[in-house]
């Protein structure tokens, strides 16, 4: 696997990594392993002795329904109880898609610790959370943060149970700094004394102080300079995340957009800023050494942990989180997505264990004598979110995030309200089955390597993320990168592989879900059938909140991950959406004047207000480029053109209708150029390359005008031979709502779809009689598939590849994800990569045969159209005859009160079973209409021993 070997002390032991006679060399043994839409592998009981438990609430409603997104753990002082704090998707219904507010919580999972295994005592709810929880110094109480609901949950022991301590105890804010944002409590810490808690304030950029005897705010202390005596306008200490205490005076609060510490003296009722550390990334969670003497950051985009120095409040040192030296290859090192997001010490204090969420690992790290060494890995399951250590110092406890969702609609679960079907029988809507609702968590339990078992174990960490693969160029992708020049990769909206391309007639389709069929959609059927049917391929991002980052960046940041369910359950959990350039609404991108000009809602906010381009989402580059991970910052770093139509547009000026700022409302204009400006972007780079004429995103205009718009500006680069090399295009109206407001008669969802599809096709056929037809490769794609049912998996989606030396009439199986794309794209560009993920996958040379480099395509229309006013052109071609089979009045009824605003405000449950019982004419199926039961799906395969595909 590895030419060189390295050897490293661990407690007093030795480890190592590559060519060895000893036990360490041995192949890795052979565990169940799942695939994942991330194309990484996991391995949760690898290690020997290692238990995986699923997270189960045992709802009374429901009771096989998962807890997702486990995310924080707090062990008692005496060692003996863990708990273990979700902040999941919590929006459960019943049958008839009715919210049951019981089961809409939060759960702190109690497990019995004291024996080395993790038994589960208790589940305990709250209606909402956000990370953060603490014991009492005393082990008698601990708290928890209400998130949107801004307040704290106190929790005792009574007897040999915990319950909640009374009501829960109100923070006191109205609103929370930004456009149109609530506030959110998150972290929280306990003085030495148990006497106060600090709470910080997610959008509020401050710290609380509560007496706990008598239960209330005593301080608050704004953190940000500009509230402080500093010059107004400077950031720092916005987005606290974390806090931890050093005995009751000293306090140190994680600024995950300003990346930075903010140290305040705590022993006045209200604290005072003694300075700020300056840290590299996005600092999370901390923990400080039992002496008090030194504080450990973990800090996502720059995968390191720092070592603060408490009494001198200076950073001491990093240690990265990635791989241990002779893991990874050394040309790969740069790379960034391990996104270290909690870590514990060891008893004694001499190991560090940290989650890293990005590669799915434990990075054990030695901080014996001072100095910190990464000295091996730990498999974990999927996103591990937190770890903490038993009492004696024998086992790990690691919280994971999330597990891979399945088929949606679910194959017999076990948790539906109705029996599981018979087998070619009428079925009934199964509720739950949304994506969020199907990933569930679960805590492992690992027994602590010694030094053989984690050098094994480091290499299965390694395997499992193919940091020990040759990379050598790929011969066909190096020849496409001789005569490929340019790349127009467009991105569309929330759609499965089933629900469009389900009655292809070949390949791995399941036609019962076919919603927007052949005669809805005939351009992407002659993509499939054309070219390459890609019936295996994954959208990496489940929502849109994080679709958009993996779409762009090959990766999502710590700070969306957590936020993305609790911003989707919307019912109390709060979270702004910070996805797509802005930030609390906010347009980051700008600052200052540039800001109000762009947005005149921004003169209302105070000059302290998200200040800067600080992006607490935005992945940095792979040398560190502040902010400059995404696919575009490559290309530019490289040299390339880049034109952006559509992607991270400022949409706040869109939705301002009825409102007393209607006046700023952006008018959909069908033919804006060269006077009607429709976007202002909402990042720095994407900027000065945007076509301000393009529209974002908006469910009530037609992509007929934005493709139309495209093909203004493609014409003159057509006309002058100067095509940018990076086309970025969103087209996006198969996300479908808004139907009242949709103009042109584009305004039911088969119709908005047919839009779409019409868009498309008509975008390839521009290229395809263009002078750019020899050496321009089109990438389509959805973010996500989050709305609409497929038998396969829940991240199951369309994918097209069109261009020259892209296959004929060929269905490629080849299990591909977003990720693959990205990969692809890079590699045709000749562009470097963009993370962890990307630089360590192959592209998708199973698509191309270099040796034939014709392709023609003409975009076919379908009749539901003709309903339409659209200006269509008189030449167009339609497909097969079609009806829509419900009026506007009915789409408008059902859908009456969503919020399609942007991007998936709208109760996706609901929405996916109008969406069915509309198009369909039938109730929403449980599983296509027949039992999957014996269908594996292909990312649930195993590994052998060899560690190939069985």
């Amino acid at each position: 696997m590895h030419s060189n070997f390295i050897s490293i002390a661990l407690l007093g032991l030795t480890v190592t990594f590559g060519a060895s006679p000893s036990r360490a060399d041995q192949p890795v043994a052979a565990h169940a392993g799942t695939l994942l839409p991330t194309g990484q592998w996991i391995t949760p009981t690898a290690a020997a002795g290692a238990a995986y438990q699923p997270l189960n609430p045992n709802l009374k409603d429901m009771p096989k329904l998962p807890a997702g997104y486990a995310d924080s753990e707090a062990l008692s002082p005496n060692g003996k109880t863990l708990l273990v704090l979700t902040t999941g998707y919590n929006y459960v219904v019943d049958a008839a898609g009715k919210e049951l507010p019981k089961d809409s919580t939060q759960f702190v999972f109690v497990f019995d610790v004291s024996s080395g295994r993790a038994v589960q005592r208790q589940v305990l709810q709250v209606s909402n959370s956000y990370v953060g929880i603490a014991f009492a110094p005393d082990g008698k109480s601990f708290y928890v943060p209400g998130a949107g609901e801004d307040n704290l949950h106190v929790f005792t022991l009574q007897g040999a149970n915990w319950v909640e301590s009374g009501t829960p105890i109100a923070l006191g804010h109205k609103t929370a700094n930004g456009i149109s944002q609530q506030p959110t409590a998150t972290g929280v810490a306990v003085t030495g004394d148990g006497k106060r808690a600090l709470v910080a304030n997610r959008y509020n950029d401050s710290v609380s102080v509560i007496d706990l005897t008598l239960r209330s705010v005593i301080g608050e202390r704004d953190l940000r300079p500009g509230k402080n005596g500093g010059v107004p306008g400077t950031p720092g200490g916005e987005y606290p995340n974390s806090i931890a205490i050093v005995g009751s005076t000293r306090a140190y609060v994680s600024s995950e957009r300003d990346r930075e510490l903010v140290v305040l003296d705590i022993s006045l009722q209200v604290p005072v800023i003694l300075g700020r550390i300056p840290l590299q990334g996005n600092p999370n969670k901390m923990v400080v050494s039992r002496d008090g003497r030194m504080l450990f950051v973990a800090s996502d985009n720059a995968d390191v942990v720092s070592v603060i120095d408490t009494a001198r409040n200076v950073v001491t040192g990093t240690v990265s989180t990635i791989a241990p030296n002779g893991v990874l290859d050394p040309n790969r090192a740069k790379y960034k997505g391990a996104s270290p997001n909690g870590l514990t010490l060891s008893p004694d204090g001499n190991t560090l264990y940290v989650t890293d969420r990005g590669t799915n690992a434990v990075a054990v790290v030695s901080v014996a004598g001072g100095i910190p060494r990464l000295v091996g890995l730990i498999p974990t399951g999927w996103s591990p979110s937190d770890i903490r250590v038993a009492a004696d110092g024998g086992t790990l406890y690691i919280s994971n995030a999330k597990s891979d969702p399945g088929p949606n609609p679910g194959n017999c679960l076990g948790y539906e309200t109705v029996p599981c079907p018979v087998p070619n029988s009428p079925v009934t809507f199964a509720p739950n089955q949304y994506i969020l609702n199907l990933t569930g968590s679960a805590l492992l339990s690992v027994p602590t390597p010694g030094a053989d078992e984690l050098a094994r174990l480091t290499r299965q960490v390694a395997d499992n993320n193919g940091f020990d693969q040759e990379r050598d160029d790929d011969r066909t992708i190096a020849a496409l990168r001789k005569t490929i020049k340019h790349v127009i990769y467009i991105i569309k909206e929330n759609r499965t592989y089933d629900q469009i391309l389900g009655d292809l007639g070949k390949g791995n389709s399941d036609s019962h879900l076919a919603e927007f069929p052949r005669t809805t959609t005939p351009s992407q059927h002659a993509l499939a059938n054309n070219f390459v049917a890609l019936d295996n391929f994954y959208d990496t991002g489940d929502v849109s909140g994080n679709g958009w980052p993996w779409s762009t960046a090959a990766r999502e940041s710590d700070a969306g991950a957590k936020m993305l369910p609790p911003n989707y359950a919307g019912n109390g959990g709060g979270g702004s959406y910070d996805w797509e350039g802005t930030n609390r609404n906010v347009n980051v991108a700008l600052t200052g004047a540039a800001r109000v000009a762009a947005d005149p809602l921004a003169a209302t906010l105070d000059p302290d207000t998200l200040p800067g381009q600080g992006n607490v989402a935005a992945p940095d580059g792979p040398k560190g480029e502040y902010q400059q991970g995404y696919i575009w910052n490559a290309a530019q770093r490289a040299g390339l053109t880049v034109r952006n139509y559509g992607y991270f547009i400022d949409l706040t000026r869109y939705n301002v209708a009825g409102t007393p700022a209607a006046a700023l409302q952006i008018p959909r204009d069908r033919s804006p150029y060269p006077n009607s400006v429709q976007s202002t972007s909402a990042n720095p780079q994407l900027g000065p390359v945007t076509d301000v004429f393009y529209r974002g995103f908006d469910d009530a205009y037609p992509d007929f005008y934005r493709e139309r718009e495209w093909e203004r500006e493609f014409a003159g680069y057509a006309a002058n031979g100067n095509l940018p090399s990076l086309s970025l295009v969103r087209l996006m109206n198969d996300h479908t709502g808004n139907y009242a407001a949709a103009i042109d008669g584009v305004n039911r969802p088969d119709i908005q779809v047919a839009d779409n599809d019409y868009a498309v096709g008509r975008l390839v056929e521009a290229v395809a009689k263009s002078p750019f037809a020899r050496d321009t490769l089109i990438f389509i794609l959805e973010d996500d598939a989050q709305d609409g049912p497929d038998h396969v998996d829940a991240h199951r989606s369309t994918a097209y590849v069109v261009g020259p030396y892209v296959k004929h009439n060929t269905v490629i199986s080849t299990h591909y994800t977003t990720v693959n794309v990205l990969r692809t794209i890079s590699d045709v560009l000749g562009i470097d990569h963009l993370g962890i993920y990307d630089a360590n996958q192959r592209p998708m040379s199973d698509v191309f045969d270099t040796s034939n480099p014709n392709w023609t395509f003409t975009g076919t229309a379908s009749p539901l159209l003709k309903s339409t006013s659209l200006p269509l052109p008189k030449n167009i071609q339609f497909a097969a005859k079609a009806k829509s089979p419900r009026s506007l009045a009915y789409w408008v009824d059902k859908t009456q009160g969503m919020n399609f605003a942007e991007e998936d405000k709208v109760d996706a449950v609901l929405y996916n079973k109008i969406l069915w019982a509309g198009l369909m004419k039938t109730d929403y199926p449980t599983n296509g209409g027949r039992s999957l039961a014996s269908q594996v799906p292909p990312m649930a395969r195993h590994k052998d021993d060899d560690g190939d595909d069985d």
